[in-house]
């Protein structure tokens, strides 16, 4: 038992580690990075009832299950959460804030999904499940964090709207793009398509956070110029 919570712990508190430490200039206190983590742990529980009452109620066709039941229902509660917990604090206030929160929350909640499938499955799955379905979520947590943080800073009205809707709009994309894969592709074939997509999920993620650095830069050493803002 012990082995199979440490396997399953591990990459999220790893995984979190190392998106925080990304944060040069205002680290956000551990205590709310903490209770977003624990948020999204308690989170996995009414969306598994809810999938499962779906999936025993309907007949759900792959795409469906992808986009809808796994991408859009998993995503939409992060994000509500996210919103309600961290968007509204009043330490959500750096374009790197939205990005550690995002993460922090979508890791709470693959780490108990984590813990979940390996006391079913077995402590061998424990580095399949780390390099993908741990990591795509902590990915689709950056995305989600990104553009929230770029909705609370935006001066218009319109221009919030449009980033807030595209901060959940676009990981249930991404979710449901993963998802479609594994139901839709064989066991030895799903690979192939997979790890295009997840160094594509690295890229991006990794230069929206390279871009948030950049702004926080920006706010508190402002001797050094950053180039213009990107989506």
């Amino acid at each position: 038992m012990f082995t199979i919570l440490s396997a399953g712990i591990a990459p999220g508190v790893a995984l979190l580690s190392f998106f925080y430490l990304k944060e040069k200039y205002k680290p956000e206190p551990i205590l709310m990075v903490l209770r977003t983590f624990i948020i999204g742990i308690l989170l996995v529980f009414p969306v598994m009832v809810l999938q499962f009452g779906i999936h025993e109620e309907l007949f759900v066709p792959a795409w469906v299950d992808a986009f809808l039941v796994s991408g859009m229902l998993e995503e939409f509660f992060k994000w509500f959460l996210l919103y309600f917990a961290a968007y509204q604090h009043i330490d959500f206030d750096d374009p790197y804030d939205g990005i550690i929160y995002g993460v922090s929350i979508s890791l709470g909640f693959a780490t108990a999904e984590n813990v979940l499938y390996l006391l079913s499955n077995g402590v061998e799955t424990a580095m399949y499940r780390a390099l993908l379905p741990v990591s795509s979520h902590a990915l689709f947590g950056v995305t989600m964090g990104y553009y929230l943080s770029r909705g609370k800073s935006a001066r218009s009205l319109q221009r919030k709207r449009i980033f807030i809707f595209i901060s959940v709009l676009i990981p249930i994309i991404f979710h449901g793009f993963y998802d479609y894969i594994i139901f839709s592709f064989m066991e030895g074939e799903w690979i192939f398509f997979m790890l295009p997509f997840m160094v594509f999920l690295w890229w991006l993620g990794l230069r929206k956070i390279k871009y948030a650095q950049r702004i926080s830069e920006q706010r508190y050493n402002p001797r050094k110029k950053s180039s213009s803002s990107t989506i």
